[in-house]
């Protein structure tokens, strides 16, 4: 089953590779961010795949002839058909690529929330999508620093086409959303930490598209005739927060004290209507109440709290997407320093990455199906107004041994 889905995927979207041997070598690259490679760069994906160099894995990454953006639009194609679903939801986030030297697309030293701290890295914004089937990577932008965006020649040396010009990270998940909104892939919420939460272009944007989100935004996010967010749930009142799990994690669920409050109801951009209800939520940890993360919120009228603090936990979806694509698809283990070949390693190991989240998600459905236990007649039945066990025989008890009881 494992080689067949991938001899399907491989199928679906080889026409972007429009001469054998690229084709060929997409196909030995994946191979190898999928295998059992130690660190999945040039030399050690070439061995696997039975070169004797680098040099035909480095041609299809820096020198054949395909586009990037037509992988990733396959890829969007392949996870909305194998995990999508009605209420699924885009995550935004960057991810940081700890890097040495000065010539690597878009490097130098800036804060990584992956290290912590700041360090000489290449920081990649990303959009994951996520349903209770599963979650992958769909969407990725280089970040350029206006280092680069500022020096042409820099710019040109590193590959990076000419109208490139600087984006911040929040204008990079916007164009990213305006891509997913236009691909298959059935979304209904998005949501993302404060960095970019507390963009109001981005918030606007998606309330003018209909998506719903729940954005975290920092304390001091000015909420409209309420001031400071931190200010407003410091008035909260006890009964106010109320104990709720916000999805499952590693040690089980993440449960924490939450507060909502609806901030107004705002019409429809083409009607008066009121359709959506704008909200204000805070979520406190149990154990530590001095710890409080804020959040504003876009909703459907009628969506209910525990709604919301779903979708705010589903935040935590591509941090685990980020973990995995590193740890087991080599998407920081690149050894390309161009823009074109960064594109296409991410691409390849999202590609990669989706698959394995695919075979996962059919492994999960196919274990529910056999777990789920045959039905059988009750034991139990009322006769006269008291319960009796009841005399028929079990399903999987034989007539005959019924008998003899």
């Amino acid at each position: 089953m494992w080689n067949d889905e991938l001899e399907e995927l491989f199928l679906r979207t080889g026409h972007r590779f429009r001469r054998v041997e690229p084709r060929r070598r997409m196909r030995d690259y994946i191979r190898g961010l999928l295998g059992p490679v130690g660190r999945k760069n040039g030399w050690q994906l070439a061995e696997y795949a039975g070169h004797r160099t680098p040099d035909r894995l480095q041609r299809l990454l820096n020198g054949a002839r395909w586009d990037a953006d037509e992988l990733r639009d396959d890829l969007q194609h392949y996870v909305a058909e194998r995990l999508g679903e009605p209420d699924g939801t885009l995550i935004l986030d960057d991810t940081g690529f700890l890097k040495k030297g000065t010539t690597s697309a878009g490097v130098q030293r800036q804060y990584s929330g992956t290290a912590g701290r700041t360090e000489n890295c290449q920081i990649g914004v990303f959009a994951a999508y996520a349903t209770t089937r599963g979650r992958a990577l769909v969407d990725r932008e280089l970040y350029l620093p206006k280092s680069w965006t500022d020096d042409r020649d820099r710019c040109r040396a590193a590959h990076i086409p000419d109208e490139r010009a600087f984006a911040t990270k929040p204008d990079l998940a916007k164009a990213m959303v305006l891509r997913a909104i236009a691909s298959p892939l059935p979304i209904a919420w998005v949501t993302a930490d404060s960095a970019y939460g507390q963009e109001c272009r981005l918030r606007r944007m998606l309330e003018e598209t209909g998506l719903g989100y729940v954005l975290a935004v920092p304390k001091s996010q000015q909420v409209p005739r309420f001031g400071r967010i931190d200010h407003l749930f410091s008035q909260a009142p006890n009964e106010a927060w109320e104990r709720r799990s916000c999805g499952d994690g590693a040690k089980g669920p993440r449960v924490y004290h939450w507060a909502a409050l609806q901030i107004a109801s705002i019409e429809d951009f083409d009607t008066e209507m009121p359709t959506h209800q704008r909200w204000a939520l805070a979520r406190r940890s149990i154990n530590k109440p001095e710890e409080i993360a804020y959040y504003l919120a876009y909703a459907p009228l009628g969506t209910t709290v525990e709604h919301l603090v779903r979708v705010a936990g589903v935040r935590w979806a591509i941090e685990e997407a980020f973990q995995a694509a590193k740890n087991e698809c080599g998407l920081d283990q690149y050894e390309v320093r161009r823009y074109t070949g960064w594109m296409r390693h991410i691409t390849l190991a999202m590609l990669a990455h989706a698959f394995l989240a695919v075979m996962a998600a059919d492994a999960a459905a196919k274990g529910a199906a056999e777990t789920v236990p045959a039905s059988r007649p009750s034991p139990w039945q009322k006769f006269g107004g008291s319960w009796q066990l009841a005399t028929h025989p079990s399903p999987l008890t034989s007539p005959s041994s019924a008998h003899a009881h």
